[in-house]
């Protein structure tokens, strides 16, 4: 596959429009290659790590209610990095805090950005083994459920509505690797 050669369109204004907590919102005024200006609408969101974790023959996951769409979710155990961690910090440290589950290894399978055309944001897919048992750390918005999948179902019940896109790119992510 031949690609062109990238080109940055000039930015003619940059605005941060609001600031949320949890992202922040603006455009940029854009010069496009045929000399039109154009604002090019986003929302900045903080890196995240999602973890495919697995207790031998099952798949961890959160069950959890998402205002946002109103809906109950299936999902797999998923955070923000905080400053100065990885991907595969934080997703250690999310599946202990949201699962009980330490793991005794982890390690990253990719790293993207996300909805390229709206937002700027960054998502690791971890790969956790070797579970241990230990205390939650729920944060104070979390109200969540742990249950366990078989592997050989987990695509099928991601799948399910209403189904979210970091489960099922991490689910299909380790079954490319053979981690599945």
């Amino acid at each position: 596959m031949t690609r062109e050669p990238a080109h940055e369109w000039p930015i003619v204004e940059s605005k941060r429009e609001y600031e949320t907590g949890w992202y922040t919102g603006g455009y940029d005024r854009v010069r496009q290659p045929d000399g039109s200006e154009k604002d090019y609408y986003w929302a900045e969101l903080p890196d995240a790590a999602v973890v495919v974790a697995t207790t031998g023959d099952e798949l961890v996951m959160v069950d959890q209610y998402r205002p946002t769409i109103r809906e109950q979710c299936l999902e797999l155990p998923a955070g923000i990095v905080e400053d100065d961690e990885s991907y595969t910090t934080a997703g250690a440290r999310e599946l202990r805090e949201e699962t009980g589950f330490e793991a005794a290894g982890v390690s990253l399978i990719e790293e993207f950005s996300c909805s390229t055309g709206v937002l700027r944001h960054r998502r690791g897919i971890v790969f956790a083994e070797g579970l241990e048992p230990v205390d939650r750390e729920l944060d104070d918005n979390e109200f969540l459920s742990v249950t366990t999948v078989p592997i050989d179902e987990a695509l099928q019940v991601a799948r399910r509505e209403p189904a979210n896109d970091a489960t099922i790119e991490g689910i299909l992510l380790a079954q490319a690797d053979g981690l599945l």
